[in-house]
């Protein structure tokens, strides 16, 4: 049953998602955007997935986001993190 959506997860399950999708998309940025530092619309979206993840109601307790009924991404954010996944995911 899914937490509360008012608190922000911060256990370690999620610390080590958010550490997961950061390297991510580094490693998207600088190999398809090459910059050594995210650009704007990496951090954006480096932003967005962790603020998604620190409000996940199912905290500590959920699974992967592909596998998720509630789907809490936006379209256009939900896209673009598919396709860092799907390019930094072999490099990883």
């Amino acid at each position: 049953m899914p937490k509360q959506m008012d608190k922000h997860n911060n256990g370690p399950k999620i610390q080590k998602e958010m550490e997961t999708v950061a390297q991510m998309i580094k490693i998207y940025c600088r190999r398809k955007h090459h910059h050594h530092e995210l650009c704007g619309q990496c951090q954006d979206l480096k932003q967005y997935a962790h603020k998604r993840l620190g409000l996940c109601p199912f905290g500590e307790d959920k699974g992967a986001c592909s596998n998720c009924s509630i789907h809490c991404y936006q379209p256009q954010y939900r896209t673009a993190i598919k396709k860092v996944m799907r390019y930094s995911g072999p490099w990883m």
